[in-house]
């Protein structure tokens, strides 16, 4: 698997909000991992950025969060959860936390790449049925499909045309529960 950016980053702890220093990894995959140390041996945390990130935010834009001592706001990277949680990061400059927020908007939105070490290739895997990229290596070079299908058209109108039409037979089912008093007396 192909590694995006690594390098240490101050990670805010989600319990006693201490900082803490940590080597991260950020993988083409969209995992962010943090490790103890730079050696890779055991992992401390590990967040899916295409499945579970929401934003990321760098800078003056992550409003109500403090940084580490001795470190300028601007530094600050925050990634929103679907949970509702985030992950509080801090880089070592303003161009390095800019840089971090990039790539990991980047790699949320890349497809997923899987790779064949038979062929030495890597395919890629589309992670909904409305875009998807093909990556097949060939003899002049690589060659790009794109297939995209318009957000609009996705089916949406058919299944409000069937909930309205079974919300119709229903109210009109009831409503003729309703009478049933009336027929007996």
């Amino acid at each position: 698997m192909a590694l995006m950016k690594s390098g240490w980053l101050w990670r805010q702890s989600s319990i006693l909000k201490r900082w803490k220093l940590n080597w991260c990894d950020l993988w083409i995959d969209g995992s962010l991992v943090f490790y103890k140390s730079e050696s890779r041996k055991d992992y401390e945390n590990r967040v899916s950025l295409k499945t579970n990130c929401v934003n990321v935010k760098s800078g003056l834009e992550s409003v109500g969060v403090c940084p580490p001592e001795g470190h300028p706001r601007e530094n600050l990277v925050v990634v929103c959860l679907k949970d509702g949680s985030n992950v509080i990061l801090c880089a070592n400059s303003e161009d390095e936390a800019l840089a971090w927020k990039l790539t990991m908007l980047e790699a949320k939105r890349n497809p997923v790449f899987t790779y064949n070490p038979y062929d030495d290739t890597y395919q890629s895997v589309g992670l909904d049925s409305h875009n998807a990229i093909y990556i097949n290596p060939g003899s002049a070079g690589t060659h790009h499909i794109w297939i995209h299908r318009e957000p609009y058209d996705d089916g949406i109108g058919e299944q409000v045309a069937l909930g309205l039409l079974a919300g119709m037979a229903a109210g009109a089912a009831l409503r003729s529960f309703l009478w049933m008093p009336f027929w007996f007396c």
